[in-house]
């Protein structure tokens, strides 16, 4: 009773700054001040007394050794005790030093003045905060030194013990965690953790780092630029196949794999391109049209199949050599659209870009053949090259 009635008579009127933000030494500055604060404080204590004198106070106790002190050392038994009344008169303001600030259980982090006796204490029990005018962080004017199992006592109807499973460090990481509201007080590996928090640990992680977590080869990336240009071109039923979607549906196209995956590295086990299948419109039949609407492949009048590029869904390009185009009017189109079309010099040297191959054959092909039959004599350069025979060969070969 006498502590506490020392204690909250400190807090019922601001103290002087010179006693500083430990309250425990403003305690003992108090009991031997001279001023008159000093008088004030005594006349509140003795009233207090008289108020609470049936009531109940355990008596202080000595502090695990481990718990630092604004000294680094323990926290002696009669600041303790100024702790305990403190943290018990206001659970939510136990505070764990994670260097150099405090984290109080409440999830507010606080700091101390510079040169304040508390810097050393690993747990405090703050009495008094204010958060200054852009700070991020609230500052302590009176606190109290504790140690653990005060912090525990106090603020005990926060303490919980679960298992955390999450994405970190590139990782998931699974540990059985001990908290006191916002602070940790211990954790430890988790080697049994519920396959719905791994799962949910993945996901955050291609949610952070990408869906470059996937094994994407070569066909499975054209796969999903295919499906990005069908359904910008023709929208339902093709899947939308951009990153927020995908996430949005993991459940479709990643399962079974990913609930069977434990760590990053199962991650990249998952074929993407399998998976990205399950997204097909099987159902409306829509799919069996996919090589006919948005073909990997296209046929060139020269006879060579020469790849589409989709990267840009807006518009496909299609690069062959200028040769094995000769005699086509119309640029090639796929799903309704024109390809770009990047004809190639003998060398495989981009020489224009057109969409409009008949307007190319009667304005730009002229300029390019002035520059570069010269250059490359062993192969055709036709005069009219609307009119004229495709080929991928050189002229020697044509002419056996």
């Amino acid at each position: 009773v006498e502590r506490a009635a020392e204690v909250v008579a400190l807090l019922s009127e601001e103290a002087p700054r010179e006693y500083g933000d430990d309250l425990a030494a403003a305690l003992r500055g108090a009991r031997r001040g001279g001023d008159a604060y000093a008088g004030r404080w005594r006349s509140e204590v003795r009233r207090l007394r008289a108020v609470a004198a049936d009531v109940d106070v355990p008596p202080a106790r000595q502090a695990s050794s481990a718990a630092g002190s604004a000294g680094g050392g323990a926290v002696d038994g009669e600041d303790l005790a100024v702790g305990r009344v403190v943290a018990l008169a206001f659970p939510e303001r136990v505070a764990k030093s994670d260097g150099g600030s405090w984290l109080m259980v409440s999830g507010t982090r606080a700091e101390v003045r510079d040169g304040s006796g508390l810097r050393g204490a690993r747990w405090l029990a703050v009495a008094v905060a204010d958060r200054p005018v852009g700070r991020g962080h609230a500052r302590v004017q009176l606190a109290a030194a504790v140690d653990e199992e005060v912090a525990r006592l106090a603020a005990g109807a926060l303490l919980d013990e679960r298992d955390e499973v999450h994405w970190a460090g590139g990782e998931v990481v699974a540990r059985r965690v001990e908290r006191l509201g916002a602070v940790q007080l211990g954790a430890r590996p988790l080697r049994d953790a519920d396959p719905a928090l791994l799962r949910g640990a993945l996901v955050e992680g291609l949610e952070k780092e990408g869906l470059g977590l996937l094994r994407w080869s070569a066909e499975a990336a054209v796969l999903r630029q295919r499906l990005a240009f069908l359904r910008l071109r023709l929208g339902e039923p093709w899947p939308d196949v951009c990153d927020a979607s995908l996430y949005a549906r993991v459940d479709e196209w990643l399962e079974p794999e990913l609930g069977r995956a434990r760590r990053r590295s199962d991650l990249g086990r998952i074929d993407a391109g399998a998976a990205l299948g399950r997204l097909l419109p099987w159902a409306s039949g829509a799919a069996g049209r996919l090589d006919e609407l948005a073909p990997e492949r296209i046929a060139v009048p020269s006879g060579s199949r020469v790849r589409i590029d989709y990267a840009d869904p807006q518009q496909p390009v299609l690069a062959v050599k200028l040769q094995e185009m000769f005699g086509l009017q119309e640029s090639p189109r796929v799903a309704g659209v024109p390809l770009l079309v990047h004809l190639l010099s003998p060398a495989g040297r981009p020489v224009a870009v057109t969409a409009d191959l008949a307007s190319f054959w009667r304005e730009g092909y002229k300029g390019v053949r002035a520059e570069l039959r010269g250059r490359y004599p062993k192969h055709p350069w036709p005069e009219d090259p609307a009119g004229a025979e495709p080929t991928r060969h050189t002229n020697a070969r044509l002419r056996r």
